[in-house]
């Protein structure tokens, strides 16, 4: 899949626009009522509730009938194959934490892949409005504010940066210990955005985001955004990261570098 079409790229873009649109009528009809519950699928509090259900069915149900041959990779149902090579990765709300809590930092995860990565993707927030999308040539914020090109910041000095990620524990004692000698030489760490942090580093507002124990849905669309905007995604290592696991999202090549020689150093 590595040549698409003009035309297949406007079809993916206009088929992840479709669903991000289904997904905010169904995340927006519970958000900040009283009587949302949610379930919990671990014995820590990792919960679900029935607006991540409803959000990936609506999802699932655009680009079932829009892209039948295509594969889905969801994190509330179960995965579809598909003969065309593409793969639709979703989170239909990450951070629902976050949701629950009435905050706005959660969002709607799309993307579409091929075997090697992302291809484009959408951050979308319904509450405020902003949809993020970047992938086949574009990154764009289209919101309150309007549609805007979307830049990740230009290079500056690690001591002058801004960390971004979702909880202070992030992973193991060693990733946690990795982490914390990373946000020693940062100007500020910030906590608990979720996926909005990494729509703040394609937009330019932020350099770093560190995590660690992530699924593939969790990032293919960050990735495809990020990159789209001049940034970068790698694994702790420099490798790929949209099998999940341990993430560093950078706005540059140079700070990438810096905070990847922090994080690989031996404790």
């Amino acid at each position: 899949m590595s040549c698409l079409s003009d035309d297949l790229k406007i079809e993916l873009r206009a088929v992840a626009e479709a669903a991000a649109d289904a997904a905010r009528v169904e995340t927006l009809q519970h958000f900040r009522t009283s009587d949302l519950a949610a379930e919990s699928k671990r014995v820590d509090f990792d919960p679900v509730t029935v607006a991540d259900r409803a959000a990936e069915a609506a999802i699932r149900k655009v680009i079932g009938s829009r892209r039948p041959e295509d594969a889905i990779l969801g994190e509330e149902h179960a995965s579809t194959a598909g003969t065309s090579g593409l793969t639709w990765v979703v989170d239909p709300i990450d951070g629902t934490r976050g949701y629950l809590s009435g905050t706005p930092t959660w969002g709607v995860l799309i993307a579409v892949s091929d075997a090697r990565g992302p291809l484009f993707g959408l951050i979308d927030q319904p509450y405020i409005g902003e949809r993020f999308v970047g992938g086949f040539g574009v990154a764009e914020c289209i919101g309150p504010r309007g549609r805007a090109a979307l830049r990740s910041r230009a290079p500056r000095p690690l001591a002058d940066a801004f960390l971004f990620t979702t909880f202070p524990e992030v992973g193991t004692d060693a990733e946690r210990c990795a982490f914390r000698r990373l946000a020693n030489r940062v100007r500020l760490t910030r906590y608990g955005m979720d996926c909005y942090a990494y729509a703040l580093i394609a937009a330019g507002q932020v350099d770093l985001v560190v995590e660690a124990g992530l699924q593939p849905y969790d990032v293919h669309a960050p990735i495809a955004l990020i990159e789209a905007a001049g940034g970068i995604v790698t694994d702790w290592t420099g490798g790929p990261a949209h099998g999940g696991g341990r993430v560093l999202a950078a706005a540059n090549a140079e700070i990438h570098a810096a905070a990847l020689a922090i994080l690989t150093e031996s404790a």
